[in-house]
């Protein structure tokens, strides 16, 4: 990685070192002045510091015990997941750091192999990357408890080979959707693909368990024995062979993760030079239609004609266009909409696909899908960036502003709530429960919007601006995770007196969860629209500074 070139005009010679000190220097210019972003780092690296430790344990386990025989199934197994998480991850929750954009790069005299050489050294520099590192060094452990130091010592060069390979999978991946992003079509169908993803996580997790506790081991060793050929895991498992006398299988899969590695990285040299280029060869633009009628009517569309036509109008419509077609907010709509159907049934259908008739879970299945319903909208001023300074210089009212928002995001939420009640009392068997469904729903959603609204005045975060989709400032993942987490924790602490009422008053609920978890939360929204607002009036110039990106 240190390997120095020469840029193109000779007269000063470039090192992955310099990218690996510019990275550093950005992220100390950022943090500057910025406490919560150092707070948001520090709790990062813990969070990256206890998993790592975990890791380490359950790699060393095999090790500790004296267990030759499940030393290659974890090795495997668990290197595997480690390079599917960095090629998913990204793409699904918690993006990439574009501390580096490439983008910056583009008029400067640097040769392609300078900068892929550069930016991977740099993208080394991370928590992610130190805790991978870190947990993995159990299986040197093993490796060496199993077969001495000449076992040890080879599983330590594949772990640095593994690590190298989840980064170098990482970037190739998400600079390629990044490129093949651009044209609309693919970007809503990756939404589509990627949202069906992040919904089968948690399903995929309950059968892994369940087929954990019914697994034949001696076929999970013939498995993990034909992963350990693959890239997935080839460099976890090179300190096993040899601490099993299978000292040639060593360098075999060393070079299988090196021949992989290059490729990853050819393919992401290609993606990178298009995303620095951007649209320059995307041909013509189409020409637009002409415009017709007003101003005002072409910012209404014709199925919000009925808004009325004053500032809250205006501003619906505006929040209702960019659910629509920023496709970040679009991204986060249809994930919406796959989880929030598909999650519910499956919490509901018990073994053979035996309905459970428990209000009660049924009622907490709703407060789970509401929760994560308004969860996107912690960062709602983030997607605004830098245009956010109109409604500053226009004095809009905060809670016009935020009442503004949760309207505009509900013409797109609430039909979706009416199709998860009904949906998921007929698959149930049990119609008269649409009461129950809607008013658990409605009541945590609304609770849920006056808890985001808030949190979004007060935990605001950039979003850089690049053509990467998936790109993030230094801090911002811990950031997204911790508002995140944050958010559903305070949404379902503002929905117990729902609960309470479920299992306390019995078949009575079934008749009062409709209109009292509407009036909820209407009420909640209300309330928490008025609050935040007046939060907002007072912090409308240090928002708009936390929301735009730093050059």
């Amino acid at each position: 990685m240190a390997v120095a070139v020469t840029d193109a005009a000779g007269a000063r010679r470039v090192s992955a070192r310099q990218f690996v000190r510019l990275k550093l220097r950005v992220m100390g210019n950022n943090f500057r002045g910025q406490s919560w972003r150092i707070a948001l780092f520090v709790l990062g690296a813990f969070g990256g510091l206890w998993l790592a430790t975990v890791g380490f344990f359950l790699f060393a386990a095999p090790g500790l015990g004296g267990s030759d025989r499940y030393a290659s199934v974890v090795a495997a197994l668990g290197g595997g997941l480690l390079v599917l998480g960095w090629l998913l991850l990204p793409l699904i929750f918690f993006g990439v750091d574009e501390t580096l954009d490439p983008a910056r790069f583009a008029l400067l005299p640097l040769s392609r192999r300078t900068l892929v050489t550069g930016l991977f050294a740099a993208a080394l520099v991370s928590v992610p990357a130190v805790a991978v590192l870190l947990a993995s060094t159990g299986l040197i452990l093993t490796a060496g408890l199993l077969g001495g130091w000449p076992a040890a010592l080879t599983q330590a060069v594949g772990v640095l080979a593994g690590l190298l390979l989840c980064v170098a999978a990482a970037r190739a991946v998400t600079s390629a959707f990044a490129t093949m992003l651009r044209s609309r079509r693919v970007r809503d169908l990756a939404a589509v693909l990627l949202a069906g993803a992040a919904a089968l996580i948690a399903p995929v997790q309950l059968a892994a368990a369940a087929a954990l506790r019914d697994a034949d081991w001696d076929r999970l060793v013939s498995v993990a024995a034909m992963i350990g050929w693959t890239p997935l895991g080839a460099p976890w498992t090179v300190g096993i062979d040899v601490a099993q006398g299978r000292v040639w299988a060593a360098p075999v899969k060393l070079l299988i993760t090196t021949l992989t590695m290059v490729a990853l990285l050819a393919w992401w040299s290609r993606s990178l030079e298009s995303a620095m280029v951007g649209m320059a060869n995307s041909g013509r633009a189409p020409a637009r239609p002409e415009a017709t009628g007003t101003a005002v009517t072409q910012l209404f569309p014709r199925a919000l004609g009925w808004l009325p036509r004053d500032r809250f109008g205006a501003l619906v419509a505006r929040e209702a266009r960019y659910w629509w077609r920023d496709a970040r907010r679009r991204a986060n709509l249809i994930t919406l909409a796959v989880v929030g159907l598909f999650l519910p049934v499956m919490l509901n259908l018990g073994g053979g696909g035996v309905p459970n008739s428990s209000p009660v879970l049924v009622n907490l299945s709703m407060i789970f899908v509401g929760v994560l319903a308004t969860a996107t909208l912690a960062n709602q001023f983030g997607f605004d960036g830098s245009a956010y300074a109109a409604h500053v210089v226009a004095d809009v009212p905060g809670t016009v502003e935020l009442r503004a928002r949760m309207a505009a995001f509900s013409l797109y939420v609430l039909p979706l709530v009416v199709v998860i009640s009904v949906v998921l009392a007929l698959l149930l068997g049990k119609p008269g429960w649409v009461g129950l469904t809607a008013g658990s729903l409605l009541a945590t959603y609304g609770a849920g919007l006056a808890v985001n609204t808030l949190l979004s005045v007060l935990g605001a975060y950039s979003l850089p601006e690049t053509s990467n989709p998936f790109a993030l400032n230094s801090g911002a993942g811990v950031a997204r995770s911790f508002l995140g987490i944050l958010s559903m924790l305070a949404s379902a602490v503002a929905v117990i007196p729902m609960v309470a009422a479920a299992a306390l008053l019995g078949d009575v609920w079934l008749w009062l969860a409709l209109p009292v978890g509407a009036a909820y939360g209407l009420g909640a929204a209300l309330l928490g629209a008025y609050l935040a607002g007046d939060v907002l009036d007072r912090r409308q110039p240090e928002l708009l500074a936390t929301v735009t990106p730093r050059r």
